[in-house]
C-alpha cells in the first residue's frame, strides 16, 4: 500500500474544525493522508498515537486521517464532507490519542449525528 500526503484533505478538516467549534481539537496535531491500493472496504480511518507515546516518548498525541483514494475520491463533495466530519469525532474530547468507538455510554457516531452536525454548519 502507498501512501501520500493530503494537504487538500487538510485544509478541509482544519475548516471543518472551526465551523463545528471542536476547540477540543489541537488542529497542529492532525496530519491527513491518502492511501493507494489499500485493501480495505473503508471510506477512510482514523487513527491515534496514544498516550503511551506521550509517556515514554515525550510526543504530544496525534491524530492521522487517511482517506481511502479508491473510494474516497468518487464520493461527491457532501459526502466527503460527511466522512470527514465521521472521523472527527472519533477524537475525545481530551484529545488523548485514544478514539471514541461508534457506540459509548455517552455518545454515539452514525449517520443520524453527522446529518445533524453537518446541516448545522451548510
Amino acid at each position: 500500500m502507498k501512501y501520500s500526503k493530503a494537504p487538500e484533505i487538510k485544509l478541509i478538516i482544519d475548516d471543518l474544525i472551526d465551523k463545528l467549534k471542536f476547540s477540543y481539537i489541537n488542529k497542529e496535531n492532525i496530519h491527513c493522508i491518502r492511501s493507494y491500493d489499500a485493501k480495505t472496504r473503508a471510506i477512510a480511518r482514523i487513527w491515534g498515537i496514544p498516550k503511551l507515546f506521550k509517556d515514554v516518548l515525550g510526543m504530544e498525541p496525534h491524530y492521522i486521517i487517511e482517506v481511502n483514494a479508491k473510494r474516497f475520491d468518487k464520493l461527491s463533495e457532501k459526502e466527503k464532507l460527511k466522512t470527514l466530519i465521521h472521523e472527527l469525532l472519533h477524537i475525545p474530547k481530551t484529545f488523548s490519542g485514544a478514539l471514541l468507538s461508534h457506540k459509548g455510554r455517552y455518545h454515539r457516531i452514525n449517520n443520524r449525528v453527522v446529518e445533524k452536525l453537518f446541516n448545522s454548519i451548510f
